[in-house]
């Protein structure tokens, strides 16, 4: 089954909707009406079933966005998977660097902790509660919001990648609990098995969980890491998810699973290879 993923011009975010190749409509977090229109602009085609994207010359069903007014009445991310690929020029020089096969092991870890930082950091909009007070400064009184420390957000990266990617989460949040999940995937059945769950035993209602998997490739581990939150009590409408790349087969398969849910990746690959891994690797 072949989509086209559209992209908003001005926030990136990209619609995975759970029918395809349909595509509802939904308003970008800056407020325009992303919809579908007709035309091959701001657009890119994904084999969902994972295969090599061979035959571009061919015609085939395509979606783009364009902005339009805002629509008050549109729920997005409800009912849909919404996918953010932020279009920050550090966040394509990290995902670069992490490409290149010439960056020795130090550069590489660098890289991938400063792109979670600012993948985390673009997570976080419209999501944090805050609240109000008053400080002093050297000139007055001012009105101000923190962060409330009384929700901290409860990190889960997901062994043993995902804990560089967080690396630098408290710079972000000021309010964070980290807990942890090891998975390990059969390099034969491309299965995950968990080896290691850290996880509390219930979540408290309406609790912020963002997830750090570097590579979202057959959906597999992702999957699991979702379903053993959720069977925790965690909601999925308040999880968010990071990754350096992300492809089709696993977007498709959590869209299907977890509407609702929100991913953030550096970049979206066109597939996967016979080994289960995105082409151009990490």
């Amino acid at each position: 089954m072949e989509v086209a993923i559209g992209h908003c011009s001005r926030c990136s975010i990209a619609s995975f909707p759970t029918q395809y190749p349909q595509a509802s409509a939904m308003l970008c977090p800056s407020k325009f009406l992303v919809s579908e229109v007709k035309g091959s602009c701001a657009t890119m085609k994904m084999d969902m079933a994972g295969a090599a994207p061979s035959g571009f010359n061919k015609r085939k069903k395509k979606l783009s966005v364009k902005c339009e007014a805002a629509a008050a009445s549109n729920q997005i991310g409800v009912n849909q998977m919404l996918v953010y690929v932020p279009p920050h020029p550090l966040i394509k020089h990290w995902v670069s660097v992490l490409r290149n096969e010439f960056s020795p092991p130090p550069i590489f870890k660098s890289a991938m902790a400063e792109l979670g930082r600012l993948l985390i950091y673009e997570a976080s909009r419209d999501w944090l509660e805050t609240i109000g007070g008053e400080v002093q400064t050297p000139c007055g009184v001012a009105n101000v919001e923190f962060i409330d420390p009384r929700e901290p957000v409860k990190v889960v990266p997901i062994l043993r990648a995902g804990l560089v990617l967080v690396e630098h989460v408290s710079s972000v949040l000021p309010a964070t609990q980290t807990y942890h999940l090891g998975f390990v995937r059969n390099e034969v059945t491309l299965q995950p098995t968990l080896y290691l769950n850290k996880l509390p035993d219930r979540f408290p209602d309406s609790s912020l969980i963002l997830v750090a998997d570097p590579m979202l490739a057959t959906g597999g581990t992702i999957v699991a890491a979702i379903e053993e939150l959720t069977s925790r009590g965690a909601d999925v409408k308040n999880l968010r998810v990071v990754a350096a790349v992300a492809a089709p087969p696993a977007l498709k398969i959590l869209s299907e699973k977890f509407p609702g849910l929100r991913v953030y990746t550096g970049t979206i690959d066109p597939g996967l290879n016979e080994k289960g891994s995105v082409y151009c690797l990490l």
